[in-house]
């Protein structure tokens, strides 16, 4: 039988089976070597990352804050930044854009010496008959003709003789006969006022530039943020970070930190959301792992919050990593230790133990070993419950209400009531009536090839693998099949557990 331990302590119980309790302790700390055994540090870091980025409650104001922390907290966070900046370069070039169009005039060192660069940026061509220049083209071209009074003499042309202003004025498309390559390093020795000018500023202000050389620029406003403060930028950051999802922001930024950073942000993160959160029983594990982080205080080391969330939040994932071939001797320990789990006997108040344990160890031991044990039911439950029967047989134990909810089950005409959905033989008896007053025509639905007919025993007999249950432990809302039922009833264990914890 595979307790669930769904029955409040009884807090006023004199415990006496110390034994027992530190048998299950011992136990537990056998699975968790287990669990680091099998799980690699960069799969466990990135399946936390992915717990923070599956948030739904953070607020605009609240990443902002996280993430600008983060990124001015003692030491210069180069690789922080830079992948921010790249993200922005990605996404919202404009953005950092509108810095440097206010800036660019220092763009004439990023072009001095550098063929390639100018050739990139002031290149023209012409299809179709018509003139398609480059964004650093026309603002030279535009510069030029505006300024032709103190700049026509630098332009360098590829024929025999230069073009006049007028010439040019009725043909533009002859400045394709600029030899664009001297003229922009006329330009940078001769006519600084280009640098500053409005047309060069509108040229770079969409960011586009920045694909020139990509590194260069992710240097550059590195040196703006942390060297010369330069307010424009961060104004222009804070307004990115409130603006992005947080979940494209944690994907891209929190894999790049450092563990005690990343420990700090997870930490930061808590004691902003926490208080925001209601303790309750939680299907978003994401929401119940910040409450749990939140209420234990100081949590210590990144293994601990690599732990936490591995047995929290990613069951799934854990067992699917046991159930690799070459995991064959990991499994092997991991039913050694439900045999020795089984092996203890169990009662209601088989748990209150561990639950007053909090008054003797750090609560978040206590969390640990609640946190392990819910997971060892994940793995027995996805491994004993093969059939509708075992799964019932685990409601009934447990005092879960359940109802059938195929879509092709009988019911009465007003639906079962409160009562009904009890786990007594009398909805059994109701099941056997419904059947006599009804009738079924096979032609009604395509999915009725699923089904199969059984003429000896008058009843219909459903395919194991469409059986779904309707429970009373979410109040009949919402139909779990075989497949959900374990993530489903681990995570509802866990939050109960937990609201117990903290509510005494």
């Amino acid at each position: 039988m595979i307790e669930l331990f769904l029955s409040e302590p009884n807090w006023n119980d004199v415990v006496n089976d110390d034994d027992s309790t530190r048998s299950r302790i011992s136990i537990l700390n056998d699975l968790e070597t287990v669990i680091w055994s099998t799980v690699g540090r960069s799969e466990a870091r990135l399946w936390l990352c992915n717990t923070v980025a599956g948030l739904n409650c953070v607020t605009s104001l609240d990443q902002r804050d996280l993430f600008r922390n983060l990124l001015r907290t003692s030491g210069v966070k180069r690789d922080l930044a830079s992948q921010l900046l790249h993200l922005m370069f990605d996404t919202a070039p404009h953005k950092p854009g509108s810095v440097l169009a206010r800036r660019s005039h220092v763009l004439n060192k990023f072009f001095q010496g550098n063929p390639k660069r100018v050739l990139q940026w002031f290149s023209c061509s012409s299809s179709g008959g018509g003139l398609e220049q480059g964004k650093g083209f026309r603002a030279l071209s535009q510069f030029a003709f505006k300024n032709r009074d103190i700049c026509w003499e630098e332009l360098e042309w590829k024929g025999k003789h230069g073009q006049s202003p007028a010439v040019v004025a009725t043909k533009p498309h002859y400045f394709l006969d600029l030899d664009v390559l001297q003229t922009v390093e006329n330009f940078l020795e001769n006519v600084p006022e280009f640098w500053s000018s409005e047309e060069f500023a509108e040229s770079v202000k969409d960011g586009d530039i920045f694909f020139v050389d990509r590194s260069f620029f992710v240097r550059y406003f590195i040196n703006l943020m942390y060297k010369e403060e330069f307010r424009d930028v961060w104004d222009v950051v804070n307004e990115f970070l409130m603006q992005q999802a947080f979940s494209s922001l944690c994907g891209r930024l929190l894999i790049t930190l450092e563990d005690q950073d990343l420990c700090h942000f997870v930490e930061s993160l808590c004691k902003s959301l926490g208080p925001k959160l209601e303790l309750k029983h939680f299907n978003d594990v994401s929401n119940l792992f910040v409450i749990v982080l939140f209420k234990c205080g100081s949590y210590g080391s990144i293994d601990q919050l690599l732990l936490f969330n591995a047995v929290m939040t990613q069951g799934r994932q854990l067992l699917r990593l046991l159930r690799d071939e070459e995991a064959w001797e990991t499994q092997e320990k991991i039913n050694e230790i439900v045999s020795k789990m089984s092996a203890i006997p169990n009662n209601p108040n088989s748990l209150t133990p561990i639950f007053k344990s909090k008054y003797k160890m750090k609560i978040i031991e206590v969390i640990k070993y609640l946190g392990l044990l819910s997971w060892l039911l994940y793995y027995r439950l996805s491994k004993e419950c093969q059939t509708p029967e075992s799964w019932e047989s685990v409601f009934m134990n447990n005092q879960i209400g359940f109802r059938n909810s195929n879509k092709h089950a009988l019911s009465d005409e007003d639906g079962p009531s409160e009562e009904d959905c009890s786990v007594r033989v009398k909805g059994r008896r109701k099941k056997k009536a419904r059947k006599k007053r009804r009738t079924y025509d096979r032609h009604d639905d395509g999915d009725d090839e699923l089904l199969d007919y059984d003429s000896a025993s008058q009843k219909l007999v459903f395919p194991s693998n469409t059986r779904s249950w309707l429970l009373s432990t979410d109040g009949y809302s919402s139909a779990w099949s075989s497949v959900d039922l374990p993530e489903y009833l681990h995570r509802h264990c866990l939050s109960r557990w937990m609201t117990w914890l903290f509510e005494k």
